[in-house]
């Protein structure tokens, strides 16, 4: 009798590994398919991505990292996420909380006494756990038309290597109405992650990126992940980056006939707290796998971090971690992010049994929902 129950099981486990083995491979084969169609359809230059479940890691790639010498992307490529640093950000001060460090429903003005008075904002009415979640009504500093012309516009070139001191970013926002009372609506800001990091700085003597290296990066021993500061170079290996410059923005395209610009060198220091960092797939993928799977926060920390609000296009914010729930019925948690040049996605299942991660070298592409539906809806 025990040695058919044997059987049973083994039969049934051999069966459930076929079963979840090949529908990995399809939402491999399809993913590689939509990096495919990118490349065709949008006319970016090249398409990299890394998947791990069950079957194992899978690596894809279309297109080239490098239009002048044609070299495919690499897995391990380093890159800029852009928005990606969000969930990093809000990890650590996460961490801060469990600690006791941070209430997260302090006042801001309790870590930057002074810092929110312009603009018509108060320091005493946006609390922490607000910046997390994007629900402050904070302007935010990358849509000032100034800003978005040295930036992402015809001002560039001259501007690319400009550093930035986040208090300046502030200061930027200030200028410009809130777009809403703190706490009634939901708006993406990165002014809000920049004065994150600003909180994190004061709370613990020490920079954002010194607590995100020591607290993150270093644990999870994250090799290609990394934060420039003011530096502008990327770490090798990488490809290049590519833009059009568009003054309205990432995503805007400028034309189909608009020539592609080299944006591979850049002071990422605009960024800062909200968009910095660089990293690769594979770092990407373990992060997010190790995040949702609560080994790097507390069981209490992570579910803050999953409790989430109604944001743009249907999907779902909570604090730095987007809930996409995609056509096929599945949830996936994760984050995108664009820098000039560059445009990245992270995301995982609830338990991290099934973690993706795709980067774009350009960044007027619409989007990068289409990778993660096909990855994981096969």
């Amino acid at each position: 009798m025990r040695s058919t129950v044997v059987a049973l099981v083994v039969a049934t486990v051999a069966a459930f590994s076929v079963s979840s083995s090949a529908a990995a491979d399809a939402g491999h084969a399809a993913a590689q398919d939509a990096m495919d169609d990118e490349v065709q359809r949008s006319q970016v230059p090249g398409v990299l991505g890394q998947a791990q479940d069950g079957g194992g890691v899978w690596h894809g790639s279309s297109g080239v990292a490098d239009s002048r010498t044609g070299r495919p992307p690499m897995p391990h490529d380093t890159f800029r996420i852009g928005s990606l640093t969000k969930p990093f950000i809000a990890t650590v001060l996460l961490q801060l909380e469990a600690e006791g460090t941070v209430d997260l429903d302090a006042p801001v003005e309790h870590w930057l006494p002074g810092t929110l008075r312009g603009g018509g904002e108060h320091g005493r009415s946006i609390t922490v756990r607000q910046l997390l979640g994007h629900t402050s009504g904070l302007y935010d500093f990358t849509a000032d038309p100034r800003v978005r012309r040295e930036t992402f516009g015809p001002r560039f070139a001259a501007h690319r290597y400009d550093s930035h001191q986040a208090a300046s970013l502030v200061r930027t926002a200030m200028a410009h109405p809130r777009a809403f009372a703190p706490g009634t609506g939901w708006g993406y800001s990165n002014t809000n992650y920049v004065l994150a990091g600003m909180v994190i700085a004061k709370a613990t003597g020490h920079s954002y990126a010194h607590e995100v290296e020591r607290r993150v990066i270093r644990p999870l021993r994250l090799r290609h992940t990394s934060l420039p500061g003011t530096s502008p170079r990327l770490p090798v290996p990488h490809g290049r980056a590519y833009s059009r410059l568009s003054a309205s923005g990432p995503g805007a395209g400028a034309g189909s006939g608009t020539r592609a610009q080299d944006v591979t060198t850049l002071d990422p220091s605009l960024a800062g707290a909200s968009g910095e960092m660089v990293s690769s797939t594979g770092d990407l993928v373990r992060f997010m796998r190790a995040l949702l799977r609560g080994d790097v926060l507390p069981a209490r920390q992570l579910a803050q971090m999953k409790t989430t609000v109604p944001a743009e296009g249907g999907e779902r914010y909570g604090l730095g971690l987007t809930e996409y729930r995609l056509s096929c019925g599945t949830t996936v948690w994760g984050h995108e992010g664009t820098i000039q040049g560059s445009r990245s996605v992270a995301a995982t299942t609830a338990d991290g049994s099934h973690t993706a991660a795709f980067n774009l070298n350009a960044d007027w592409s619409e989007g990068t929902s289409g990778l993660v539906e096909a990855e994981f809806c096969g």
